[in-house]
């Protein structure tokens, strides 16, 4: 099973990995007739744009870790990672018609898990290790979401675009954090950002009545 990472360059998946992700991408180009998990003029580039660019994340999640992933939509990046990996995921996706497709996609894919049709900042479970979430929101909104579903020792992966730099100058007003940058290997614009030891900035903790 061949696996194309960008149009010129081929990597090649180790056991079943290939046919689980090709179940997966035949589900998917399935029901985005029906609801718009992804752009119809996406569809020729699902591989590259959507499936590789969350694949890259899987060798960054510990084994056996429990992640949370945010507005999982069209199941980039935590359904990918949940495929790839042994780790424990919950989907979070309040669109109940995507949740479903997570639901089957999963099921059919062999992946293991845990699929929540409900708003982010709804939820309740317990820590986990790792945050990830892919073109849902600018990085305070993430990490406002994120540091209540974090463990101590937890961090976030956030699959960011062109204006990563302005998104971490926005989220130092309120946020402290250890912050790692990776260059993305799908997207020449793209960067991956690791973010652990998240603490809200002390002005932004006070009381904002009299």
């Amino acid at each position: 099973m061949m696996f194309h990472v960008k149009p010129e360059t081929v990597t090649e998946l180790p056991g079943d990995l290939g046919p689980r992700l090709d179940c997966f991408a035949e589900i998917l180009t399935r029901w985005n007739g029906r609801i718009n998990l992804v752009s119809p003029r996406d569809l020729p580039h699902l591989w590259d744009r959507h499936i590789a660019d969350s694949l890259q994340l899987a060798s960054l999640i510990p084994p056996g870790a429990r992640l949370a992933d945010l507005g999982s939509g069209g199941g980039f990046p935590g359904l990918i990672i949940a495929i790839a990996t042994d780790a424990d995921v919950t989907l979070i996706e309040s669109d109940q018609r995507k949740a479903a497709f997570l639901r089957e996609a999963a099921r059919a894919a062999g992946a293991r898990v845990t699929v929540l049709a409900r708003r982010i900042e709804e939820v309740d479970i317990p820590p986990v290790q790792v945050v990830t979430a892919r073109a849902l929101a600018a990085l305070p909104q993430l990490l406002e979401w994120s540091s209540r579903l974090l463990a101590p020792d937890g961090f976030c992966l956030f699959l960011k675009g062109r204006n990563v730099d302005d998104e971490l100058t926005s989220a130092a007003a309120d946020w402290h954090m250890a912050i790692s940058r990776l260059p993305s290997r799908t997207n020449a614009d793209g960067t991956i950002l690791k973010l652990g030891e998240i603490t809200r900035a002390r002005h932004s903790e006070r009381a904002t009545g009299p």
